[in-house]
C-alpha cells in the first residue's frame, strides 16, 4: 500500500490530557480538540518569558525609532507620530476604533480555535504584547470564558476587528459570551501587536479543514457500498493501473477501496466491462480532493505556529521588521483549491446516485421502489442532492477573484482568505448532505438485492447503517433519515 497522505485525521475525540503551548508544534488536531474537548492548555513557561523579552525589545525600540502602530498610527496614517501625552491611551483608542465588527456571533468552537490560535502565535515571540495577555488567553480557555464575537470585519490581511473585540473583552470593555475575567491593563503597544494577526480566520480554517477531511475520508467507505450495490468492476481500482500514474492522492484512495471492499489478485469480475464514471473514475477524481487537503493542512500547520504580526519583534537581533506577513494568499488559495476539487468529488457521489436508481444499473425497481406501480421510492434523493449540490458549487466560487484598495490606496490588495474559510464551511454541510443521499441508496440497495458481500470492512459498514438506518418498504418521508445518514457518515472516517 502507498503511504497515507497526512490528510486522514485522527478523531478530534482522541483522548489527551493537556495541551502545551510553546509557538511551535501545535498541529491542526490540536486546534480542533481544545476548540471541542476542552482539553486543558498549558502556556510553556519558557515561551512567556521569550514574549516578556520581545515586549522590553518593542517598548525600548519604540523610544529609538518609528514602530509602525506603537509610535504611529495605522493603514493611511502610517506617518501620523502618536506624541508622548497621547501615548498612554493610544492602544485602547485603536482597539476602540476597530472593534467595529458585524453580523452573527461567531460559534463558541471557533472562537475557542481563535483564542488558542492567538495564544500560540503570540508565544513565539514576534508580537512585543505584554506578556500578561498571553497569561489572560490561557486562562480564558482554562474557564471556557469566551468573548463575543461577531463575524464581518476582515478580507485576509487581519482579523482585526474580531481580535479588536477580544482584546476589548480581556480589558473589560466588552461583555464576554460565556464566564468572564478580571480586565487585564493594555500596554500602550499591545493594540496593534494583538490584532495585527489571522488567527480567527485561521481557527474556523482549521475546523472546516478536520470536518471535511474526515467526510473526505467517510466517502470511501460510502463509494464501497454504492459498489457493492451496484456490482462494480475491481480493475479500476487495480494496484497495477494506478501505479501507472502515482498521484498521491489517487493511490491512496484506490488502496482504500481495496482494502474497505476486501479486493485482491482474484477479486470477481463485475458486471459491466465498463463501470459509470462515479465507480470508474472514482479515485482519480476524488484523489485530487484528498491531495488538497493535505496542502491546505501544510499551509494552516505553518500559520498556527507563525509569528507573522507586523511589525516582527526580532528577539534574536533585538530588531523591528516592517513587513507584509499579515498576507494570507496561500491561506486563501489552498482552501480555493481544496473546495473547487471537493465540488468535483461531491458530483460523483451525486452521480452514484443516479446509478442506485436506474434499474439497468441495478437490476432493481426504478428508484428503488417497493410498493405499488409508480412508487416513488428514493427519487426525491436526487433532488436533495443536486440541491446542496448547487449549495457547494456556489461555495466552490474562488474567492481569490476578488480584490479591494483601501485606506487611502495604501492597502490595495487582499486575500479574502477569511470569505473562503467561510464559504469551506458552509461546503462542509452541503458535502454531508450529498453523501447522506447517496449512502441511504446504496444501503437501501443492498437490502433489495441481498448480495453476499466479502470479509471486509464493506460489510461492517453495511452492517452498521442497516442497523442505524430503518427500512420502510413503502413510499415515506426521508428527511428523519437523511439526518440519521448525516450523523452516521463521521462514524464511517474511522473505518
Amino acid at each position: 500500500m502507498p503511504d497515507r497522505p497526512s490528510f486522514p485525521v485522527p478523531s478530534a475525540t482522541t483522548p489527551q490530557t493537556c495541551l502545551r503551548v510553546s509557538g511551535t508544534g501545535l498541529t491542526c488536531v490540536d486546534v480542533v480538540r481544545a476548540a471541542r474537548r476542552r482539553v486543558l492548555v498549558h502556556l510553556d513557561g519558557e515561551a512567556l518569558k521569550r514574549a516578556g523579552r520581545a515586549y522590553e525589545i518593542a517598548r525600548d525600540s519604540g523610544a529609538k525609532r518609528a514602530v509602525y502602530g506603537r509610535t504611529t498610527g495605522v493603514g493611511a496614517n502610517r506617518h501620523a507620530v502618536v506624541t508622548p501625552d497621547a501615548a498612554d491611551q493610544h492602544g485602547l483608542r485603536l482597539l476602540r476604533s476597530h472593534a467595529g465588527g458585524s453580523g452573527d456571533r461567531l460559534p463558541d468552537d471557533v472562537v475557542r480555535a481563535g483564542l488558542l490560535v492567538r495564544l500560540n502565535q503570540l508565544a513565539a515571540a514576534g508580537s512585543g504584547v505584554h506578556p500578561r495577555l498571553l497569561s489572560a488567553l490561557e486562562t480564558a480557555l482554562a474557564e471556557d470564558a469566551l468573548p463575543s464575537v461577531h463575524t464581518r470585519g476582515a478580507i485576509g490581511t487581519g482579523d482585526l476587528t474580531a481580535l479588536a473585540e477580544i482584546a476589548l473583552t480581556l480589558a473589560g470593555e466588552r461583555p464576554w459570551a460565556r464566564g468572564s475575567l478580571e480586565p487585564v491593563p493594555v500596554s500602550p503597544g499591545d493594540a496593534l501587536a494583538f490584532i495585527s494577526s489571522n488567527a480567527v480566520t485561521l481557527a474556523e480554517s482549521v475546523l472546516a479543514w478536520h470536518d471535511l477531511s474526515r467526510l473526505l475520508r467517510a466517502s470511501h467507505v460510502i463509494t464501497a457500498l454504492s459498489y457493492a450495490a451496484l456490482g462494480g468492476s475491481p480493475e479500476a481500482f487495480s494496484e497495477v493501473v494506478h501505479a501507472a500514474r502515482p498521484h498521491k492522492g489517487s493511490l491512496y484512495c484506490a488502496a482504500e477501496m481495496r482494502r474497505i471492499l476486501g479486493l485482491d489478485t482474484d477479486a470477481p469480475a463485475g458486471r459491466r466491462l465498463q463501470d459509470p464514471f462515479g465507480l470508474r473514475a472514482f479515485p482519480q477524481v476524488h484523489g485530487p480532493a484528498l491531495d488538497a487537503a493535505d496542502a491546505l493542512e501544510r499551509v494552516l500547520d505553518i500559520d498556527i505556529n507563525a509569528a507573522a504580526e507586523n511589525p516582527l519583534i526580532d528577539i534574536g537581533g533585538e530588531q523591528v521588521h516592517h513587513h507584509g506577513q499579515f498576507s494570507t494568499a496561500y491561506l486563501a488559495l489552498a482552501l480555493d483549491g481544496l473546495r473547487a476539487a471537493l465540488h468535483h468529488a461531491a458530483e460523483l457521489s451525486a452521480a452514484r446516485l443516479s446509478d442506485l436508481v436506474e434499474p439497468d444499473l441495478t437490476g432493481l425497481p426504478p428508484f428503488l421502489a417497493a410498493g405499488p406501480a409508480g412508487s416513488s421510492g428514493i427519487m426525491i434523493l436526487e433532488y436533495v442532492a443536486h440541491d446542496a449540490l448547487g449549495q457547494l458549487r456556489h461555495a466552490a466560487a474562488p474567492v481569490t477573484l476578488g480584490t479591494a484598495v483601501i485606506s487611502r490606496g495604501l492597502e490595495d490588495h487582499a486575500s479574502f482568505s477569511t470569505q473562503a474559510a467561510r464559504s469551506t464551511t458552509s461546503a462542509v454541510a452541503a458535502y454531508r448532505a450529498v453523501l447522506a443521499c447517496e449512502l441511504i441508496g446504496a444501503v437501501r440497495a443492498l437490502r433489495l438485492s441481498g448480495p453476499a458481500l466479502p470479509s471486509a470492512p464493506v460489510a461492517r459498514a453495511f452492517a452498521a447503517a442497516a442497523e442505524r438506518l430503518p427500512y420502510v418498504a413503502e413510499d415515506h418521508p426521508l428527511s428523519s433519515e437523511i439526518e440519521q445518514a448525516e450523523a452516521l457518515i463521521g462514524d464511517f472516517a474511522d473505518y
